[in-house]
């Protein structure tokens, strides 16, 4: 193939640029605009969320639904272990302490049991002020335990949607499964807008999330603070961008469903990850467990030499060296994944001879 087959790339076309030139030409290139306000009507009405803020990144988005919820520093916050360490980061950034907690593998995501059997050990002063679940790869953990885990010790739930948008689980959609939801928007998500995320919830909330993130500037005429505030807003030009990613958001959902087929009739040797309980996944990315004596390192590296990019499953973060010391809950399960786990390139803009490609290269690498 002539040109580098990337994992997930940005799938825009005309009328992406054409919203973004219409933003640009209302002259509204401050940060705050229609587009914006327009964006996150349409993450609304797509989500079923009360009210939404779109933000400059997904993990500005999980600060801000982490302060929503009331963690304060010296909180202990349960993030799951399996995840990129923006969950992880998010905690810190509010001065909380995450407690890493294993996946189980019916749904590759946090384990309630587990989860709860740890809480029961835990005094009542030193319970966790928030439990951060994700949804990995476009997944969903059981949130029916989880969400009565949570209500049982009166934890809120902060979703990291941020790979799930377009999920469907347990009759909901992604996002809405907590008390506060997630999305990232970044260059390789399903949709983008460059860079970016937002928060979806109650009106309350996210007028709260809006405030903050716009420097805490309280109603008055000169510049008055009563309290630390940052500056996470989306700006309006990007929010266009968005707007027309999202209408294309349901035809990239089918089409890496279709390159998601492919891969399975081509490798059933392969274990997919299919998790329990999200009925609709957004087929972010194609993720499987390779073969035992496969590593997925040594694969990725035979494809990289083809110009072909395919990466391993998420390292856990109780294995990160960041982390070191930290209290885990398990990591067996996530370990394990971390040691078979292969993603390949999933996205929506792929050609089917590009898929043909690197359905080739693959088998050659598995060989």
């Amino acid at each position: 193939m002539a040109e580098r087959i990337f994992l997930s790339s940005p799938d825009v076309g005309p009328d992406e640029r054409e919203a973004l030139l219409g933003a640009f030409d209302s002259g509204w290139i401050a940060p705050v605009g229609p587009a914006l306000a327009q964006f996150e009507e349409e993450l609304v009405e797509y989500t079923g969320a009360e009210a939404a803020v779109a933000l400059s990144s997904g993990t500005a988005a999980l600060h801000l639904g982490l302060l929503g919820v009331g963690v304060r520093p010296g909180d202990r916050v349960v993030v799951q272990t399996a995840t990129f360490a923006a969950t992880a980061f998010a905690v810190m950034h509010t001065g909380a302490v995450p407690v890493f907690c294993d996946v189980e593998e019916s749904t590759w995501n946090l384990d309630p049991l587990l989860l709860e059997r740890w809480l029961e050990d835990q005094p009542p002063d030193r319970l966790p002020a928030a439990i951060a679940p994700v949804d990995l790869y476009g997944l969903c953990p059981n949130y029916p335990e989880l969400q009565r885990v949570a209500s049982r010790f009166e934890i809120p739930i902060v979703e990291d949607a941020a790979e799930a948008l377009g999920s469907k689980a347990f009759g909901q959609m992604a996002g809405t499964l907590g008390e506060i939801g997630v999305f990232s928007f970044n260059g390789n998500k399903i949709i983008t807008t460059s860079g970016g995320g937002a928060l979806v919830g109650s009106t309350e909330d996210m007028d709260r999330a809006r405030f903050l993130a716009t420097q805490a500037r309280e109603p008055v005429l000169h510049y008055e603070h009563l309290e630390i505030g940052y500056n996470y807003r989306m700006s309006n030009l990007l929010a266009a961008l968005g707007s027309a990613q999202l209408n294309r958001l349901e035809r990239g959902i089918e089409r890496r469903g279709e390159i998601l087929l492919a891969y399975r009739d081509a490798f059933p040797e392969i274990r997919w990850l299919e998790g329990a309980g999200t009925e609709r996944p957004n087929n972010w990315l194609a993720v499987g467990l390779l073969p035992t004596g496969l590593a997925p390192s040594e694969v990725c590296a035979e494809l990289d030499e083809l110009d072909i990019e395919a990466r391993p499953i998420w390292k856990p973060m109780h294995e990160q060296p960041v982390f070191q010391g930290f209290e885990a809950i398990g990591g067996q399960t996530a370990s394990n994944m971390f040691a078979h786990g292969i993603c390949l390139p999933s996205g929506s803009g792929l050609t089917d001879d590009e898929l043909s490609h690197v359905v080739t290269s693959v088998r050659q690498a598995l060989s």
